[in-house]
């Protein structure tokens, strides 16, 4: 393993959180990161939000071992050396709707220590541009649309060159264009920085990541690369039919088309004979409905 490696590297073990009440968020979670880009996927609920805050030192596991970049994250000084070091965007931002864009960029570079303010007009522009939002940066936010929110929380967890950035659902809210250009630009900052990205919209984690994590029910589900993932749904991905009804007996539909004379199914599980289906190659979001689907059949 590199130095950089090192310096990068997320160390879970045995990680529980049990909120009050007795809710159980997560497992004994083992896990661990090495830098570059690391998806983070499973359905609501899974737990992936309650482990990203832990690793932002948010919030405190109720036992087990944390360690980011060499940080322990049940001491109060190793949270705060995490927060030093961290790009945060959560699923919901609280943004200041009086302030411009550049305004709250500018407040927020202030809070991560940003003392020069050449330095901080600096990196705001930079990042203003990074995302696209140059053009309305002195217009209040309350006049940005979702996409345009989205895009300046991102902005503001890029700011003073994080070694952890942490993303809850970042391409919520953005049309495929920016969603592909978001994309790239996470991609670069995983040369530089460790990137965890967490979110619903399967495509992205394929064409960013290398490594990720399904998560299901405060456990880690699957482990590994986006292929071998994939590899879990190979002959279990079939194409069907009908003249309209769903397939159903236990088949978990993907993606159905209206043709002329009928409609075309993709499915995942075990078709029955009269179906009359056909083989396909799976897919990474396959890949992810045939885990969940195992893993709910083995819970009944």
């Amino acid at each position: 393993m590199t130095d950089n490696q090192q310096t990068n590297r997320i160390t879970i073990r045995q990680l529980s959180k049990t909120y009050p009440g007795g809710v159980r968020a997560l497992n004994q979670i083992d896990l661990e990161i090495n830098g570059g880009m690391f998806g983070l996927i499973g359905p609501n609920g899974a737990g992936k939000t309650t482990l990203m805050r832990i690793l932002a030192g948010l919030m405190r596991p109720s036992q087990g071992e944390a360690r980011v970049m060499g940080h322990d994250l049940h001491d109060s000084s190793g949270r705060q050396a995490v927060k030093a070091s961290l790009g945060y965007l959560p699923q919901d931002l609280g943004i200041y709707p009086n302030l411009t864009g550049r305004e709250f960029l500018d407040y927020i570079a202030i809070l991560k220590g940003i003392t020069s303010s050449l330095e901080r007009r600096r990196q705001c522009d930079s990042l203003l541009e990074t995302v696209r939002l140059t053009e309305v940066a002195d217009r209040k936010v309350k006049g940005y649309s979702g996409g345009m929110k989205r895009r300046l929380g991102i902005a503001q967890a890029m700011l003073d060159t994080p070694q952890l950035l942490i993303i809850d659902e970042p391409t919520s809210g953005l049309d495929p264009e920016e969603r592909v250009r978001l994309r790239t630009v996470l991609s670069e900052m995983a040369k530089r920085c460790t990137v965890i990205l967490s979110t619903h919209i399967i495509e992205d984690i394929s064409q960013s990541c290398t490594d990720l994590a399904l998560m299901y029910k405060g456990q880690i589900l699957f482990r590994g690369s986006p292929s071998t993932l994939i590899g879990q749904a190979r002959g279990k991905v079939w194409q069907i039919t009908t003249s309209g009804e769903s397939p159903n007996n236990g088949l978990s539909v993907v993606s159905m088309l209206q043709l002329e004379n009928g409609v075309r199914y993709r499915v995942v599980g075990t078709p029955e004979p009269h179906h009359e289906a056909v083989l396909v190659e799976p897919s990474l979001e396959d890949g992810y409905i045939w885990m969940l689907q195992q893993a709910r059949i083995a819970v009944h």
